[in-house]
């Protein structure tokens, strides 16, 4: 009992430590989506050219979505007729490049893993960039787009459908200030704590228990800590392979990291961990559904080995740079609510999330709710409630 007791002190620690970092990320991205509509994202990604995929990382950060739901629109705006190179550029984006992932791993690990994230993402959507221009054929792609236009349910599809952005005319300030766009703003905030929630709970309780009950010793001679050559070689490789297995996706899989990177992990395997919440089996069989089984196969090897090539770069440049801090530093939070800046940032944080809470029930948010899971052909346009 008492081990359980410790694994859930320690996921409560974490959480208190991150919660108004997710509240933050979160209402800026729904700012940004209560003004710009979906249709809008679509006649932007028409190409696979560098400015094209520039432009899909930009506003796939700006989105931030959970990795089911980053993938169901992915699979939207494809068949929507955005490019599938640019798609899979804004999926990768819209998990990976977005702020409330910035600030929880500055939080839990220091600012060189946000450095390390915001420069290994685009290295890895250059990286998919090349690989699709070298081995995806035309044949290939015509499967996926089939399949994709069968419509077969994924998860949160509901909540890819939704456009809730403000259907009024008028400039991007006078529409945010409007009745329109507060309701807005507050359906966007909720719809996304309602589709990472689960994810984020099990990744906490995941990081909460392995910080317990594994041992150091193990993870440091599972990735070859005191060898240093083979310690940077190996966790790029295994770093993927360890978040595929863990099911975790999303903000969930950044306490883990915390775990793994104080168990001996290297920089650039943290990173590659990171991204890989693309990746896990959930996904994989989500994609299968999409796209096919062929193409699974293919986004298996192609986002593995640019995750890969991106955990190698950050891992020695910033090591060439002398920026990798240092892991006998790290340290699992344990020390819950204390009177400190963090516990008057996440007061100040959850009387927003609160009223913007109250804002979505009082405008008809416990339907959208229901909703979130409908099937891809779900359309919601909300914009003019008020």
């Amino acid at each position: 009992m008492h081990a359980v007791l410790h694994a859930l002190s320690i996921a409560g620690s974490m959480t208190w430590e991150i919660t108004w970092a997710l509240i933050l990320g979160f209402t800026l991205s729904a700012l940004v989506q209560a003004v710009v509509p979906k249709s809008t994202v679509v006649t932007l990604l028409g190409d696979d050219r560098p400015h094209t995929l520039t432009i899909a990382a930009g506003l796939g950060a700006a989105s931030s979505s959970c990795s089911y739901a980053a993938v169901a629109l992915a699979r939207s705006l494809f068949r929507k007729g955005a490019n599938f190179t640019a798609a899979m550029a804004f999926e990768i984006a819209s998990t990976n490049l977005v702020v409330e992932l910035g600030v929880i791993l500055a939080l839990l690990m220091g600012w060189q893993f946000t450095a390390a994230e915001f420069i290994g993402g685009p290295i890895m959507i250059v990286v998919l960039a090349v690989l699709f221009r070298l081995f995806l054929r035309d044949k290939l792609l015509r499967q996926a787009r089939e399949q994709a236009e069968r419509g077969i349910a994924g998860s949160m599809e509901g909540h890819a459908a939704m456009d809730m952005s403000v259907q009024r005319e008028g400039s991007f300030p006078r529409r945010l200030l409007s009745p329109e766009g507060f309701t807005s703003t507050s359906h966007v905030f909720v719809m996304e704590w309602a589709a990472i929630l689960r994810d984020l709970v099990i990744g906490l309780l995941i990081a909460g228990a392995i910080a317990a009950w594994v041992p150091d010793t193990f993870w440091r001679t599972f990735f070859f800590d005191g060898h240093p050559l083979a310690a940077k070689l190996w966790g790029p490789i295994i770093g993927p392979l360890v978040a595929i297995a863990s099911f975790v996706c999303s903000i969930g899989n950044v306490p883990l990291a915390v775990v793994l990177w104080k168990g001996g992990i290297s920089f650039g395997g943290v990173v590659a961990f990171i991204f890989a919440d693309l990746l896990i089996l959930p996904i994989l069989n989500i994609y299968r559904k999409y796209y096919g089984a062929r193409m699974t196969l293919f986004l298996l090897g192609t986002f593995y080995l640019a995750m890969v090539i991106a955990g190698y770069v950050v891992e020695f440049s910033f090591g060439g740079l002398g920026l990798i801090p240092d892991q006998a530093d790290a340290k699992v939070p344990m020390e819950g609510i204390t009177w400190n800046y963090t516990t008057w940032l996440n007061i100040a944080f959850l009387t927003l999330a609160a009223a913007l809470l109250f804002r979505f029930f009082r405008t008809g948010g416990r339907d959208m709710l229901r909703m979130t899971g409908g099937a891809p052909s779900t359309r919601h346009d909300h914009g003019d409630q008020g």
